[in-house]
């Protein structure tokens, strides 16, 4: 049995709210045009039981993987549990793939069934979904799948509550998370119960949590962020969670939730700043903040703007914040405390602490963690209590992503100052060699390069080239206002200034020969981002390396590529 508390655990804790606080709202879910449904402890832990019951009725052995394709709802993260009570390890996939890897996944995870929820291109999807596969809907699934299988609430209808509290050991396989990857075919990383727990014990030493928090739960809970603060933060502290119905309704959806611990994404935060600014002109923002009275009444009103009035820990994680980006939302009073993690560790490596200015590092260790830099290659490896059992069925890859040791190797370049705080540099294998056989470190000068009001994401890159080049992708906003000819002039000239500005801060090497402006968006669906908004760089390399030569030879300093 593991050294962990059994009543930490991921099913004890249900039990726990079950018995405690049965009346207490768990999960707020939109149900289209502004109605919404509550669920209660009680209505959560008797669903799961029904659930829990009906697949155990199939007679699958101990151990067998059960997939979960949907977005973020309530239904989800029942059937986590449900999956987990009935005894066997689930298979969360991202509610944006391709057919062929949801194929791949459910294939290689042999799962014995498949949950199919809240998705907007399931059409597309369902070609990846073998025949024969028992499935699922939920209430908020597609009308094919809501059409073609049997639905979550019939199945509670008919079938009786599963009695008593089965338990999971803490040193069982809880689940199976494919990662996304900005490479190659996903891996399942194999984690316990009792990993869960011990994060969530460490976690909760950084990230002040409890039962009073609210939580808006919108980036994919096939994440393990979103896995971990959200789903296992929920079961630990029994904190209330709303789900977001869609982008469209996501700025009431943030009203609703008030959320009083939010996470984001760099992208999102990106969004959330340049939708200030498209109200407000940043000139304008900044002289209002400065002025005493006036200032506080500005920063109280873009927070309720935003619907973070009532947040009290902020973070932002799974790519580096930008430097400029975290003092922005600084002048606004909200601190954006910089996380630091892995699927392969359950994201429990580095978080910078609330109150300390630690901004452009991701923080001190967690408590419990160690790190150290490989003196040769710079890598940043790390040690916890929660490090994956491996990848499944891949033990050759499991093997190379462990030292001889026993330290995770993170792919992560970075330096640890005197005070122990982590600071990345860039990915061990991005680095690329400039024609003049200088190395070039594309993730700072691209923290740099996004922080234009018209740049949505960007990439540096330039192996073999004279100097690097910058792509970047414009906004929606951007994209529309460049179809006038003088629109399109002045974004020019704004680009090449910023060109000029950043190049300044580099050394002679790693200064942009150009800026590309691409205004094709780069989404889930081409392939060119993953769920959690990371930008692929082989498929960048597909698309635009047969013309790196030309536009490096065009001597502009901004190039339009139409596609």
């Amino acid at each position: 049995m593991s050294k962990i508390a059994p009543d930490l655990l991921a099913l004890q804790r249900l039990y726990h709210w079950e018995k405690t606080a049965p009346t207490r709202v768990a999960l707020t879910q939109p149900m289209g045009s502004g109605a919404v449904q509550d669920f209660t402890w009680a209505q959560v832990a008797d669903q799961v039981r029904r659930m829990a019951a009906h697949l155990q009725s199939h007679g699958w052995e101990p151990g067998s993987k059960v997939a979960i394709l949907s977005k973020n709802c309530a239904w989800w993260m029942m059937s986590d549990l449900a999956i987990w009570m009935a005894g066997y390890v689930s298979v969360p996939l991202y509610p944006t793939l391709a057919p062929e890897t949801i194929r791949q996944i459910l294939s290689h995870s042999e799962s014995k069934a498949l949950f199919v929820g809240k998705l907007d291109g399931w059409e597309g999807m369902k070609p990846g979904v073998p025949g024969d596969l028992p499935c699922i809907s939920y209430p908020l699934s597609p009308a094919d799948a809501i059409k073609s299988y049997e639905g979550w609430d019939a199945i509670c209808k008919r079938t009786q509550p599963l009695k008593g509290e089965p338990v999971r050991d803490g040193d069982e396989l809880a689940t199976l998370i494919y990662t996304s990857g900005t490479t190659g075919m996903p891996k399942g990383v194999m984690h316990t119960f009792a990993n869960f727990a011990w994060a969530l014990d460490a976690g909760l030493k950084r990230i002040p949590m409890n039962g009073e928090d609210r939580m808006l739960s919108y980036l994919p809970l096939a994440h393990v962020v979103e896995r971990m603060l959200v789903e296992h933060g929920w079961l630990r502290t029994g904190m209330h969670v709303f789900f977001a119905e869609s982008l469209d309704t996501f700025a009431a959806d943030l009203q609703r939730a008030r959320p009083t611990i939010f996470f984001s994404v760099p992208r999102l935060w990106v969004k959330f700043q340049q939708g200030i600014h498209h109200k407000m002109p940043p000139a304008k923002l900044n002289r209002l903040l400065g002025i005493p009275l006036i200032g506080g009444i500005v920063r109280k009103k873009v927070m309720k703007a935003l619907g973070l009035d009532q947040c009290k820990f902020a973070a932002g994680g799974a790519a580096p914040m930008p430097l400029a980006l975290l003092e922005w939302y600084s002048k606004l009073g909200l601190h954006i405390n910089e996380g630091y993690g892995m699927t392969e560790n359950l994201a429990l490596s580095h978080i910078t602490e609330p109150g300390k200015n630690q901004q452009g590092t991701v923080g001190p260790v967690y408590e419990g963690v160690q790190h150290r830099i490989d003196p040769e290659t710079g890598e940043v490896q790390m040690k916890n209590s929660a490090m994956m059992l491996g990848y499944y069925k891949e033990p050759e890859k499991s093997q190379e992503s462990f030292t001889a040791d026993g330290w995770l190797r993170t792919g992560d370049k970075g330096t640890i100052d005197k005070q122990g705080l982590l600071r990345i540099t860039g990915r061990v294998k991005d680095l690329f060699k400039t024609g003049k056989g200088k190395y070039v470190a594309p993730a700072p000068i691209e923290d740099k390069l996004v922080m234009h009001e018209a740049v949505e994401a960007c990439v540096v890159t330039g192996a073999n080239l004279g100097q690097p080049l910058g792509i970047v992708m414009l906004n929606a906003d951007a994209v529309a206002q460049v179809a006038e000819p003088s629109a399109r002039a002045e974004l020019e000239n704004s680009l090449t200034a910023h060109l000029k500005s950043i190049n300044a801060t580099l050394d002679p090497h790693e200064q942009l020969q150009c800026i590309v402006v691409v205004t094709t968006a780069w989404t889930v669906d081409n392939d060119v981002i993953t769920p959690t908004f990371k930008v692929k760089r082989n498929r960048i390399e597909d698309l635009y390396a047969r013309h790196y030569e030309s536009w490096e030879a065009s001597g502009k300093k901004v190039v339009w590529q139409s596609s």
